[in-house]
């Protein structure tokens, strides 16, 4: 038996319940898994506020986790190969990852770094994928200046790294509290707000390459239409119908090109992780069964970090 958090129907956090449940043994291509550590992200609660289709209930909370294989079923490899009992990994798009134990997909499991803390691990996937195809998706490259709204929070802090490491000039909006998180990973930050579009023209003269959005408000799009002149170079996650309106980009995990090419790419940002280039800053952590208090946090929109639940 494992216990999980669940949403019984679709709404807020007061549909939330823990939960004791059966964990199925392995099957050809499945793993168990001994959760250490539950990633937290956004789409979390959002999904369960969305949600639609009764059937899908209870619906299992979580996305990515990462703590040790107790059981391999028959003629299984993990993604990153071999698997066996007692190996410490990570996994990503799993479904009900708020769980002491869990059995997945071997295909979505993978070794994790030893340099990595499992808290780490298992935020490191969902927020480091949307900002590698937010990267990608731009054709960012040595020499270009860009800009990224909402910079501080988990898909900027990855953008602002993996930018970086392609050898372009990184300008990060945020609120002035979070400056130094930006600075910390080597980009300049600029405040949000009142006057965002002529500050970003001040501290860039030469003009803005790209524009990738994390946050979806109106001035991040109004600013994004009015730097970058090829709308190619404009993507978000988060204005879907501005997107629709003015000709940019919007990439999602529920769109396949997005969840094809998020799947590519976890085996780079693993080996980044393990190379010491990408970090994942973990603000902290909270018992599993804290859960809605974590999630209230995350919700708050400045939790300083990335949050984890530890059984």
């Amino acid at each position: 038996m494992a216990m999980r958090w669940v949403a019984t129907d679709f709404g807020g956090l007061e549909v939330f319940d823990f939960a004791e449940v059966d964990v199925p043994a392995p099957g050809e291509g499945e793993v168990t898994i001994e959760v250490r550590a539950v990633g937290m992200n956004p789409a979390d609660y959002k999904y369960v506020a969305l949600g639609s289709d009764r059937s899908m209930l209870p619906m299992p909370i979580g996305f990515e986790v990462a703590g040790v294989i107790t059981a391999v079923g028959p003629n299984t490899r993990i993604a990153s190969g071999e698997g066996a009992i007692g190996d410490e990994v990570l996994a990503y798009r799993v479904s009900g990852a708020y769980a002491s134990s869990l059995t997945v997909l071997a295909r979505d499991v993978f070794a994790k770094p030893a340099n990595l803390s499992f808290a780490a691990a298992a935020n490191l996937l969902l927020a480091g994928a949307t900002a590698s195809e937010l990267v990608h998706v731009t054709s960012v490259a040595a020499g270009d200046t860009i800009l990224v709204h909402g910079a501080s929070g988990a898909v900027g802090v990855s953008v602002i790294q993996q930018a970086k490491l392609l050898g372009a000039r990184v300008i990060g909006t945020a609120s002035e509290q979070n400056f130094s998180v930006i600075e910390r990973f080597g980009a300049e930050p600029i405040a949000y707000g009142d006057g965002l579009l002529q500050r970003v023209r001040q501290l860039a003269p030469g003009g803005v390459d790209a524009a990738l959005d994390t946050v979806g408000t109106d001035e991040a799009v109004r600013v994004s239409l009015a730097l970058v002149g090829d709308l190619a170079r404009i993507v978000t996650i988060a204005a879907a119908n501005q997107a629709a309106e003015h000709g940019f980009r919007m990439i999602g995990a529920s769109m396949p090109a997005s969840a094809a090419y998020r799947n590519s790419i976890r085996s780079d940002l693993i080996q980044l992780t393990a190379d010491g280039a990408l970090v994942v800053p973990v603000a902290r952590t909270f018992p599993l069964t804290d859960a809605i208090a974590a999630l209230q946090l995350l919700k708050s929109e400045h939790p300083g970090g990335k949050l984890a639940l530890i059984p």
